[in-house]
Parts: structure tokens; C-alpha cells; sequence
């Protein structure tokens, strides 16, 4: 049996895509890194503060399975969700943008 390396098949697979679906394609990808970066910051945070999640979420006002969302990239908080949880882990939202 024969296999295709991943990075061929992607190759392919964007080479065959109209503008339009390279462009959903490519908003598709920033979303799903933002997610993953959030996620990573919120759970680097929480552990950092030794936090559990169902606390996290109390603090925050919100439920544990929200923060869970957050923390495996399912969800991505908004800015409010964003400040509340920065304030539960006794600190402060601040966001940067880099070009």
C-alpha cells in the first residue's frame, strides 16, 4: 500500500481551490490558531495560578465547562470573557497588536 505525505495532499488540495474558497480557506486557518492561542494563554494562566477549571469559572462567573471550551480551542472567548477571566486570575486584560 502506497501513502501520500500530508504536505503533497494539502499542496494539491489549495492548488485546486477557487479564490473564494482559498479565501475561506485562509480565514478558516486564523481563526483556528487565534482559538489555539487563546486556548493556550487561559490554560497557561489558570495552572500557573493554580487554578482548577470549576474554579476558574467561579470566579470568572461563568461554568466550568465554558472555560473547558476555551482551554481545548472549541470556543473562542471574546474580549468581555477575555477581561473576566484575567480579573478572576487577578489580573488585567491588555491586548497588543504586532505586525
Amino acid at each position: 500500500m502506497s501513502t501520500t505525505p500530508w504536505e503533497q495532499v494539502r499542496d494539491e488540495s489549495l492548488a485546486a481551490m477557487t479564490d473564494e474558497e482559498r479565501d475561506d480557506y485562509d480565514a478558516a486557518a486564523v481563526e483556528a490558531e487565534a482559538r489555539l492561542q487563546l486556548a493556550e494563554l487561559v490554560y497557561n494562566a489558570r495552572t500557573a495560578a493554580g487554578l482548577s477549571q470549576t474554579e476558574l469559572a467561579r470566579r470568572a462567573n461563568t461554568r466550568q465547562s465554558v472555560i473547558s471550551a476555551i482551554e481545548n480551542g472549541a470556543q473562542a472567548p471574546g474580549g468581555v470573557m477575555l477581561a473576566r477571566i484575567a480579573h478572576a486570575l487577578g489580573g488585567t486584560l491588555e491586548i497588543q497588536v504586532a505586525a
